[in-house]
């Protein structure tokens, strides 16, 4: 879909997402209890942009989104759009990240680094890159958390995972649902623990790690 719904009226030029639509609430609700009172977030792979706005809207948070250069100019126009004096202080203008390249990580340090169904896109290595360079980046304390489907010891939470994950597949062999367990091993490895686990709307949870 090509256009953009919001608040301000209808925009044409901004990606939108419906699932972004559907599940930026319950994440809103899990960062409301986990981010600590004026916390400086890092969002991996901001993609539309809708999830960086609402959580700005209702939290006491500065957020810095970050994307791909070649997929930054959509979240630009969202920022433009829904930011700069509407969220003065709290969405910050957005930089290019690939997780791969250590010299594009922003040197924060940061309370949070947060990302949202970016996982099973990236390759496994990538994956590895982004565990590796939220532990670079965060303050000790500080939190991970990942959103999206995951794996359970190796076994699908449903049968539409299951799909979905075959669907990755078939578009991309590096893509696919990742392993909760494995992810929680390589970040232990890196000084991340894994300290939740919570079960979202859609088959899909947020996993929390701390430095």
């Amino acid at each position: 879909m090509n256009a953009s719904r919001s608040v301000f009226g209808f925009n044409q030029d901004l990606p939108f997402s419906e699932a972004c639509e559907r599940n930026k609430q319950p994440i809103l609700d899990v960062l409301s209890q986990w981010l600590p009172a004026a916390a400086k977030v890092l969002e991996v792979g901001s993609g539309t942009g809708q999830h960086a706005v609402h959580i700005c809207r209702q939290l006491s948070v500065q957020w810095q989104p970050s994307e791909q250069r070649q997929n930054l100019a959509g979240l630009q126009r969202r920022v433009d759009f829904e930011g700069g004096a509407a969220l003065p202080g709290r969405l910050l203008q957005p930089i290019p990240l690939d997780v791969t390249d250590p010299k594009q990580w922003p040197s924060g340090p940061f309370q949070a680094v947060f990302s949202a169904n970016t996982a099973h896109i990236m390759p496994a290595a990538a994956v590895t890159e982004l565990l590796a360079g939220s532990a670079r980046v965060l303050d000790p304390g500080g939190l991970l958390l990942l959103y999206g489907p995951f794996l359970s010891g190796g076994v699908h939470t449903s049968a539409s995972n299951s799909a979905f994950d075959a669907h990755l597949r078939s578009l991309d062999p590096a893509m696919g649902v990742r392993d909760a367990s494995e992810l929680s091993k390589q970040a232990a490895a890196l000084g991340l623990t894994a300290v939740e686990d919570l079960a979202l709307p859609a088959n899909n949870r947020v996993l929390i790690y701390r430095l």
